[in-house]
């Protein structure tokens, strides 16, 4: 099964009956992805305890609005907080088992502009989820990361390189029995907040006349959340510490994109705005000394000595010499109308 098909099929459920019986919280889980994995967590799973952490009330309330219907064991909470806050963090931590840590600023020329704030909560946040995590119950730690993290170019992609390596030390300092931290580093979530693909549809709803294109050159790799939430569950499940997993999923040129979702309507280059890349990259020729290829995904293994060698490990394979996982030389691409019904 190729990863386009991926996309489309859920998961057996195995990997989310592990979170069976555990306390789980979520990190900036009002978020797109923190709302369809915590959706998906309670229709798959029968957690002891579900903690929404954010700092926007009035998602929280319009969450809980929408959740209560599925919450049939009263597990749901909801903590007001910010990743920036570490005694607020330790607060939430108490009696906590699995950390997904899905918080970020995560806008490019927002980051370009605000380039304080984004240190202070991707990169600072990352360290104060770690202390929070060395200080309590926690015996898993997730974060998700972007492919904007490898060679960065741009302040967000270096803010997440630096909260992946935060991330990885940490099992440096949480000893045999501690908490474990491992990264999940994908590309750009279709139906997202912020994503092109909503701003394209709005603007055709509107009776734009054209669509804003960058560059007739740029690819992007793409996932949708239902697989997003599926691999983010199955890679806690791998996990030892120290990885950084990696699915395989498919590119399209952002030319394509404009075309799939309106055929014929013309496009305006309009320039890369600052921080952009033409294509992307989830592992580079560096990284990939280190890189081993299972049949849906890929794992960067930790340097460090005192990582032990999971089961997984046995069906792997390490990538050829000067292996480069890019937007642009991948082996699988989205047509359009696998892109229309993937967006609906």
């Amino acid at each position: 099964m190729n990863s386009v098909d991926n996309m489309q099929d859920a998961s057996t459920g195995e990997a989310w009956r592990q979170f069976d019986g555990k306390s789980v919280l979520v990190t900036g889980g009002t978020g797109s992805f923190g709302k369809h994995f915590i959706r998906r967590l309670l229709k798959s799973a029968s957690p002891r305890r579900l903690v929404i952490f954010s700092r926007d009330e009035m998602k929280q309330f319009e969450m809980q609005n929408e959740l209560t219907p599925l919450d049939k064991n009263g597990v749901l909470r909801f903590f007001i907080g910010d990743v920036r806050d570490r005694s607020r963090l330790e607060m939430a931590f108490r009696r906590i088992d699995i950390v997904i840590h899905a918080a970020a600023l995560k806008q490019v020329p927002t980051a370009e502009y605000n380039p304080f704030e984004c240190i202070h909560t991707n990169v600072l946040g990352a360290e104060y989820i770690v202390h929070a995590a060395l200080r309590s119950d926690v015996s898993r730690v997730i974060a998700l990361s972007t492919d904007k993290a490898a060679s960065p170019i741009n302040l967000y992609g270096a803010s997440k390189l630096a909260s992946d390596k935060i991330f990885l030390a940490a099992n440096n300092l949480s000893g045999s029995g501690g908490a474990r931290f491992a990264v999940v580093r994908y590309g750009n979530v279709m139906a997202s907040r912020g994503s092109v693909i909503p701003f394209f549809q709005r603007l055709v709803a509107e009776g734009a006349k054209s669509l804003p294109i960058t560059d007739p050159r740029m690819t992007r790799f793409w996932i949708t959340l239902p697989m997003a939430a599926d691999f983010v569950a199955a890679s806690i499940g791998r996990m030892s510490g120290g990885e950084i997993f990696i699915p395989k999923i498919p590119s399209m040129k952002i030319t394509s994109l404009a075309d799939a979702i309106a055929p014929g309507m013309p496009h305006e280059l309009v320039g890369i705005r600052p921080g952009e890349k033409l294509h992307e990259v989830m592992i580079t020729e560096d990284d990939a000394r280190n890189t081993i290829e299972l049949s849906d995904h890929y794992v960067i293994q930790p340097s460090f000595g005192y990582w032990s060698r999971p089961a997984y490990l046995e069906s792997a394979k390490p990538v050829a010499e000067n292996f480069r996982y890019a937007s642009d030389n991948n082996t699988q691409w989205l047509d359009a109308d696998t892109l229309r019904k993937l967006i609906g």
